[in-house]
């Protein structure tokens, strides 16, 4: 099970916004990121309808977080990117019918939900302050010459 590269590339901008800590161009948040100006427009367009980030136009427009990077968490990004909050599995999602026609909780589904459910705690653990913490203890300190 892979996240869609729309998730992916959500996560990246939303981090690219939190480690600069300041307004950004669309057009420098894609170069930054590697993602096409294109996608990185429909993205920033979904993250702020979804109130994640701010938009603004003009001269000295551009996006940055709507909230300190401390207040967003992975899940969040995840569910926006998404468009529905994150299940493992189909059947645990509401208004989804069981594959093979069932009706009641099954064995897959019980495990299904729990494996969801510890998904879901650590990805409402982490917060982009949190992993621009965890990238500073992953790079080496750089010396003066």
């Amino acid at each position: 099970m892979h996240l869609t590269q729309e998730t992916d590339y959500s996560m990246r901008i939303i981090y690219c916004l939190a480690k600069s800590g300041r307004r950004m161009d669309a057009a420098s948040i894609s170069e930054a990121m590697s993602v096409s100006l294109r996608f990185s427009l429909k993205i920033l367009g979904k993250l702020a309808g979804a109130g994640l980030v701010n938009s603004y136009k003009g001269m000295r427009g551009g996006y940055e977080l709507a909230r300190p990077a401390d207040q967003i968490t992975l899940k969040e990004v995840l569910d926006v990117a998404e468009g529905h909050a994150y299940a493992i599995s189909r059947c645990l999602c509401e208004g989804e019918e069981c594959n093979r026609g069932m009706s009641g909780c099954c064995v897959f589904q019980n495990l299904w939900a729990q494996i969801t459910g510890e998904v879901n705690q650590t990805l409402s653990g982490i917060t982009f302050a949190d992993m621009i913490e965890r990238d500073a203890q992953r790079q080496p300190a750089k010396t003066a010459p």
